[in-house]
């Protein structure tokens, strides 16, 4: 049994095994694009702690027995199995396990005690008709190996919150079906982060690859707290035909009397700057188009620039997921009754000029 998985090893056959987060990973590490290191605490990990504890059965007859649609009895049953989750013990197998997988990721990065993200990652997680993104928990900056453990429980517990409960209950998901792994993965150290769409996440246009961005950590984005900077870009011929500048009044940093991130009020001269350069708006284009490609289908990309690595070197994609929007409606034509193909080439033949 394999408790950990470096990313390395992962791909989108990987699934069943370390979610849907984790084998998006491992598969663009495989297709060349660049993520940061890290490994997956497996869903082995998590069944063999669930039995060998004895919590399996108590946490399924707790949810066989919730009455549908009762809020109170969906937030007790909630509290009664994260309790049970976060009281259990892990083995010593499992911790061991942990512990040299971070062991080799410090060494790998040549730092003693590197700061990691500890993510979540179900098994229905980032699939393309289901939307479960963000029902789990995350941990920024971990330092060490014990609170790296006590984020695997932790995120474990998150299985289970009332949220992602109620999402399995409505959408036909049965609860033992669904398993969770836990990603660790090195922290980029970001000046500015954010997140991209393959397709215009407005109006449908495939046409276009649509950016977000602020200053610090990409929390402050992918949560809506700040109005980010935006541009959209041409894919053919790469160009940005908009490009809005926002007042990002806060970013998510880290804060070493805390051990952990918070959000901090940016320097009022800094706060209208543009939080990308041209360079990196293009290649981070480049990468959601290969990206896109690899996948053959628009994806909803997070992306980061690490402030301790020079251009291109600091461009960093921490997750892809399919867009799961207008992927569902109908398949054809999206805008003026014109395929996603006809629009690209339309939107080339417009800057090609022909000599007299």
């Amino acid at each position: 049994m394999d408790y950990i998985l470096n990313f390395e090893r992962l791909d989108k056959s990987s699934l069943p095994s370390v979610g849907g987060k984790n084998a998006s990973l491992g598969e663009m590490i495989k297709a060349g694009i660049r993520v940061p290191p890290g490994f997956a605490v497996t869903t082995d990990s998590y069944l063999s702690f669930i039995e060998e504890t004895g919590i399996k059965d108590k946490i399924f007859d707790i949810l066989s027995n919730m009455p549908p649609d009762d809020v109170e009895s969906l937030n007790r049953a909630s509290a009664e199995i994260q309790e049970l989750i976060n009281k259990a013990p892990l083995s010593d197998e499992i911790k061991t396990a942990i512990e040299e997988g971070y062991s080799r990721l410090c060494e790998k990065c040549s730092v003693e005690i590197l700061p990691v993200a500890v993510r979540s990652s179900a098994t229905a997680e980032d699939l393309p008709t289901a939307s479960f993104a963000g029902q789990q928990d995350t941990y920024l900056w971990v330092e060490g190996e014990e609170k790296i453990i006590n984020n695997v429980h932790k995120c474990w517990a998150s299985l289970f919150t009332p949220r992602a409960i109620d999402y399995r209950n409505k959408n036909n998901f049965p609860h033992e079906k669904v398993l969770i792994s836990v990603g660790v993965q090195k922290m980029v150290n970001s000046r500015t982060a954010g997140v991209m769409f393959t397709i215009n996440p407005t109006n449908g246009d495939p046409s276009k690859v649509v950016i977000e961005g602020s200053w610090g950590l990409g929390e402050t984005v992918v949560s809506g707290s700040v109005n980010p900077d935006k541009f959209v870009v041409d894919k053919v011929v790469m160009e940005t035909s908009e490009k809005t500048i926002s007042a990002k009044h806060i970013k998510c940093v880290y804060d070493p009397e805390k051990g952990g991130v918070k959000d901090i009020d940016v320097e009022e001269d800094v706060q209208s700057i543009c939080c990308l350069g041209d360079q990196e708006v293009k290649e981070l284009v480049k990468i959601a188009k290969d990206i896109e490609k690899h996948y053959g289908r628009a994806m909803d990309i997070e992306w980061a620039i690490d402030k301790d690595f020079s251009f291109p070197e600091s461009v960093f994609i921490v997750q892809a997921r399919p867009e799961t929007v207008w992927s569902q409606r109908r398949k054809g034509s999206v805008i003026g009754k014109k395929t996603g193909y006809q629009l690209l080439m339309e939107q080339a033949m417009k800057r090609i000029k022909i000599p007299g």
